[in-house]
């Protein structure tokens, strides 16, 4: 199994919701604590997302962690 289908669909959640709500890369990983190049290989299957990543990129995102699983949101 190669990272990026590890990675997937948590990065194709986030790069949705991203494009979704019209944020930027550099904003997100920013925002989450993230360096941009680590948050660009984790998006494009370079480097492997963490838990503790998700749940910071979630808070960036203003979604919950269940969104970024392609749960839903939780009522």
């Amino acid at each position: 199994m190669t990272i990026a289908e590890m990675n997937s669909p948590v990065a194709e959640n986030i790069t949705k919701i991203s494009n979704e709500k019209g944020l930027k890369q550099y904003f997100i990983a920013e925002k989450s604590g993230i360096n941009w190049k680590t948050y660009s290989d984790m998006l494009n299957g370079r480097c492997i997302i963490k838990p503790f990543q998700i749940y910071a990129i979630a808070d960036a995102l203003g979604v919950t962690v269940n969104e970024v699983f392609g749960l839903g949101a939780v009522q």
